[in-house]
């Protein structure tokens, strides 16, 4: 598809851009906290799929998806660098049913926020390959083609963000025992 494309196919485009924009603008929106700064991050990183299809090697180049995945994550690395301060990013919603009690919805949500406010205080690699593995899906090698780090860093990015997640939900915890006590 993404030959047809570099050869001015808006058709191809258009199914291209209606088969990948959903999953990375709630990737876009995971990493910046916002979708007003994701959404013009998706613009950007679809134009840039129209302007450079045609130098598209598919012998060369990774898969689609990992290819678009690093463009996606380097352009919300410069938003991010550019803002002050970070927006908190939004991970979770959480998901209720009739027949779930209402206090297991408020805990639900609260646990949501403390996991969005945990990740927004862990640094931004390790932000990254969490979002990346655990919440996008992508396997180890996949996040360590996007990040365009080693599969051996992702693992480390991996085990640092969960262990600096842990303390600081930990934290959390301990503060707000403080305040009922």
């Amino acid at each position: 598809m993404i030959l047809s494309i570099g050869k001015g196919d808006q058709t191809a485009y258009c199914t291209l851009v209606k088969r990948h924009l959903s999953i990375n603008l709630g990737f876009a929106t995971k990493l910046l906290g916002n979708t007003a700064d994701a959404e013009e991050v998706m613009q950007e990183a679809f134009t840039r799929v129209w302007k450079y299809s045609n130098l598209w090697d598919t012998s060369r180049n990774a898969k689609f998806t990992t290819w678009f995945y690093r463009v996606v994550t380097n352009l919300c690395h410069d938003v991010s660098r550019k803002r002050k301060p970070q927006a908190k990013i939004e991970v979770l919603e959480a998901m209720a049913s009739d027949e779930v009690a209402a206090d297991n919805i408020i805990a639900v949500k609260q646990r949501s926020q403390q996991v969005k406010d945990g990740l927004n205080e862990i640094p931004h690699r390790q932000r990254t390959a969490i979002i990346l593995c655990y919440f996008q899906g992508l396997s180890n090698r996949e996040a360590a083609e996007v990040m365009e780090v080693s599969l051996s860093a992702v693992e480390s990015y991996l085990v640092r963000g969960r262990r600096n997640l842990a303390e600081v939900l930990e934290e959390d915890k301990n503060n707000l025992l403080k305040d009922i006590g």
